[in-house]
């Protein structure tokens, strides 16, 4: 999404997005690479940051955004200050009472608007979503797939993002209210863009761990020293604690794909396989039959091949 305006317009309110965004102006001599080393960014979250940029042919002049990683659901005041281009004390001065940490969709004033006069609010520009884009959508029946990862259907020829959460937030209301779907939303989104994890590798996770069932039951390894809790059936992670609903949901999300203190989650399992098939085998089972994804290991032999089939839309009962 573009920004409305430039973020140094001084006449301005700001809607804090999912993903807050600073600018920089290219200089000679400038590579994507030395700029995200400058700035201590991660290389592909600058390059998601910046979907449209050729990034081997940077163009002196022109204004490229530079993402502010958020912790959970909130941003540092000093990082909307750096980001809208003026002082924490100015905007302590142009907004009351502010504190020190922003939430996402709290409404800010950028220091000088002039009370009274026209607001307008100005959607931060964030950055791609992994998995946000392409697809199809979805449909047929489940499909057999067995053996190496190579027999089974390539991230190309998934569902979008878009078709499996249609269909996927109906099967969540069996178990969840209105207000914890789209939490469970808002959290998929926001800890694919931290991990740059295919968000539809994490809402399918979801739905073959707990159908996305917030309140789903912790289980617990034979000899007592595992628990697997939350929507995500992570390593010793967190559950579901409805006093604190939108950050627990979070939490249980981070966990299961930015691992845990006790354990992997899908993006350490990623990046020891190479591909999504095989690091769901080893997300469920802890150990990878490369040759055979069905064989669970004493695990669910099913669970690579569900899965599969979540990704591609395929529907059949009891799913």
């Amino acid at each position: 999404m573009a920004a409305e305006a430039p973020l140094s317009n001084s006449q301005m309110s700001y809607k804090v997005a999912g993903t807050l965004i600073s600018s920089y102006k290219i200089q000679s001599g400038d590579t994507v690479s030395a700029i995200a080393s400058r700035q201590g960014l991660d290389l592909h979250a600058v390059l998601a940051a910046n979907p449209g940029v050729d990034a081997d042919h940077l163009e002196v002049g022109n204004i490229i955004n530079l993402p502010i990683k958020t912790l959970g659901l909130v941003f540092n005041l000093n990082d909307v200050a750096h980001a809208l281009g003026v002082s924490v004390q100015d905007l302590r001065s142009g907004n009351p009472g502010i504190s020190t940490e922003i939430s996402i969709n709290e409404v800010i004033k950028s220091p000088g608007s002039s009370p009274g006069g026209r607001e307008l609010i100005a959607q931060q520009v964030a950055a791609a979503l992994p998995g946000g884009s392409g697809g199809g959508n979805g449909g047929g029946g489940y499909v057999n797939y067995s053996g190496p990862a190579s027999n089974f259907p390539p991230p190309s020829q998934w569902a979008s993002y878009s078709a499996l959460w249609n269909s996927n937030s109906k099967l969540m209301k069996f178990n969840d209210s209105d207000a914890e779907i789209a939490d469970i939303k808002t959290a998929i989104e926001a800890v694919a863009r931290e991990s740059q994890v295919d968000v539809r590798v994490i809402l399918c996770t979801i739905m073959q761990e707990s159908g996305g069932n917030v309140r789903v039951r912790t289980t617990v390894s034979p000899d007592g020293t595992v628990r697997n809790p939350g929507i995500m059936q992570s390593h010793n992670g967190a559950e579901f604690n409805p006093q604190q609903a939108a950050q627990s949901i979070l939490q249980m999300v981070k966990d299961g794909v930015e691992g845990t203190k006790s354990g992997d989650g899908l993006k350490q399992c990623f990046q020891h396989q190479g591909n999504w098939y095989a690091a769901l085998r080893e997300y469920n089972s802890g150990r990878v039959d490369v040759n055979d994804l069905n064989d669970g290991m004493g695990a669910t032999p099913t669970y690579v091949r569900d899965v599969a089939n979540r990704l591609m839309g395929h529907v059949w009962d009891r799913m």
